[in-house]
């Protein structure tokens, strides 16, 4: 490999209410280079799983891609330091109206890796015991159950694409199959 990079100094340009952005000033390969670099606390995400096995998924607008999408429940942690399968048990609850007793880890996701550290881990949810839904006032969010073929047609068909949602199902798919 090349010469490694050398970060010679960070600053930070904007700060919002999920995520930081900074200019890294970097030395690669010799040459001085400025990147950005977005901060984010993490996140979790979780698939939850009826009883019949259809995996209960929410239905919301996204203002990055001006469009509803699909995707398993997630949130932002409540603080960095907050545990992940705690922010997992809150937002099963908050955003589908379930909880459970009982979290199972699948993986974790680096969701854009070239300009941001977020970081999601996933976990599996069964036994939903039904409670109901504490929607931020901002949040509209519809819950709908999802048969696994179905939604890997979704995403081999290009009609699925939220990265945390793509990599969780395919994995539960590829664990529960062996």
């Amino acid at each position: 490999m090349a010469d490694k990079v050398v970060r010679l100094d960070r600053q930070l340009k904007y700060q919002g209410t999920i995520l930081k952005i900074y200019e890294d000033t970097v030395l690669a390969n010799g040459h001085e280079a400025h990147w950005d670099f977005i901060h984010h606390d993490g996140a979790a995400a979780v698939v939850p799983v009826t009883d019949d096995g259809k995996i209960l998924m929410v239905r919301q607008y996204r203002n990055a891609l001006d469009r509803e999408t699909l995707e398993i429940p997630a949130g932002k942690l409540d603080a960095p330091d907050e545990p992940k399968i705690e922010c997992a048990y809150r937002e099963l609850e908050e955003e589908t109206g379930f909880r459970t007793e009982n979290m199972e880890y699948l993986i974790s996701v680096n969701t854009t890796v070239a300009f941001c550290d977020e970081a999601i881990d996933i976990f599996v949810a069964r036994n939903l015991i039904p409670s109901h839904q504490h929607l931020d006032e901002d949040e509209v969010i519809e819950v709908e159950a999802w048969d696994l073929e179905d939604l890997l047609k979704l995403i081999f068909q290009g009609k699925m694409t939220d990265g945390k949602t793509v990599a969780a199902i395919c994995a539960y798919a590829a664990k529960i199959r062996g």
